[in-house]
């Protein structure tokens, strides 16, 4: 995640790894998408490019793409 991305109004790191044990949140001055940080809140998971309209919004959708990455795992 971006250091000035907009998601960070929350606590993701946080929430995402006490959830998560076994996922590793990365926070970077940049990912290099100029601009985008600014306009909505996102992240990478696993190279996908994940938004929501709120904060709220793209954890919860970071949630489920996580659940379906733990799960490609779990077969």
């Amino acid at each position: 995640m971006c250091d000035g991305n907009l998601i960070n109004k929350l606590d993701v790191e946080t929430l995402i790894e006490s959830e998560y044990p076994d996922v590793a949140v990365l926070m970077s001055e940049c990912l290099s998408f100029c601009g985008l940080c600014a306009l909505k809140p996102y992240a990478l998971v696993n190279g996908a490019r994940i938004f929501g309209k709120t904060p709220e919004e793209a954890l919860d959708k970071i949630r489920k793409k996580i659940e379906e990455e733990l799960a490609l795992f779990a077969e």
